[in-house]
């Protein structure tokens, strides 16, 4: 059954743990600053339930589903409800819908302006419903997903360092840099460019001295001309642009504050760059002390 959610909405998925919790809040301040409705999303995976719990004491499945949904709907209105306090205004909608999670969420987000999950805080994403959910949502979503990850030893913080965008000088990665830049104008926060040199090799060579000279530069240039255009379209938001060495999340990971949001791409191409990217991508969810938006780059010209 697919769900009537607005055109552009943001879209929660709620799995009735504290990281889903997490979400709803970090969602619904987001509607609030892009002036978007909100639609909430907890999906019963009928399919994962025990045989025998579906017919009880009377035989009847129907009542073990309406319950179900009556508990999930209950517990979704408490969250939503304190969440709401903060942002009043924001129009909010909640469906509790059944199927595969990865299926639904990745059907809905055709018409959605975004995707927001919840993630664990220990290792590469282990909630129950945001584990290999979010995997798959980040690798076949229409439009961004947003994980919120906890911050850094779980407590809140005041703030971060802004965005960070890693960007590799492509065509194709132009939504991923616009969708930093128009985070960071929205979220009146600097943003930090981040070009990573020959990242897989580094992982594999050690202290072999990459990059030369001419790469650098090259790399300095391909930097200058990813921001140029985003810069001119954005000029209230304060750019740093960095050259690392190294693998992206490495990168990342090595940084003593927080990031208030990190921005990577999720390129469409064949299978090696399917492993590479998605790699980095998942590495980047696991290691990360905030939010990570993962952000579908545009086709490759002629596929």
């Amino acid at each position: 059954m697919t769900p009537t959610v607005c055109t552009g909405s943001v879209i929660v998925a709620y799995d009735s743990s504290g990281h889903a919790t997490r979400a709803v809040e970090w969602g619904l301040a987001q509607a609030a600053l892009e002036n978007r409705p909100v639609d909430v999303v907890h999906t019963l995976d009928l399919a994962r339930l025990p045989s025998e719990a579906w017919l009880g004491i009377s035989g009847d499945a129907m009542p073990l589903v309406e319950r179900l949904r009556a508990e999930c709907t209950a517990t979704m209105k408490a969250v939503v409800a304190t969440a709401h306090l903060a942002h009043p205004d924001v129009e909010v909608r909640l469906h509790v819908l059944e199927g595969d999670p990865r299926q639904v969420l990745v059907g809905l987000s055709g018409s959605a302006y975004l995707l927001v999950l919840g993630s664990h805080g220990r290792g590469p994403v282990l909630s129950a419903l945001l584990g290999s959910v979010s995997a798959a949502v980040t690798r076949a979503s229409s439009c961004p997903v947003v994980v919120v990850r906890p911050p850094r030893g779980g407590a809140p913080r005041p703030g971060g360092s802004g965005v960070v965008v890693g960007v590799d000088g492509s065509v194709e990665s132009g939504p991923v840099i616009e969708f930093a830049f128009s985070q960071a104008s929205a979220h009146a926060l600097p943003l930090t460019v981040v070009h990573v040199i020959r990242d897989v090799v580094a992982a594999s060579v050690g202290d072999r001295p990459y990059p030369v000279l001419e790469e650098r530069e090259e790399a300095h240039l391909l930097i200058a001309e990813s921001v140029a255009g985003m810069a001119e379209k954005f000029p209230d938001v304060p750019v740093t642009r960095r050259l690392e060495l190294g693998l992206l999340d490495q990168v990342l990971e090595r940084e003593a504050q927080s990031w208030d949001l990190a921005v990577v791409g999720r390129r469409r191409h064949d299978a090696w760059h399917r492993l590479v990217v998605g790699s980095t991508t998942l590495a980047v969810l696991e290691h990360a002390h905030g939010p990570v938006a993962v952000v579908p780059e545009a086709p490759t010209p002629g596929s």
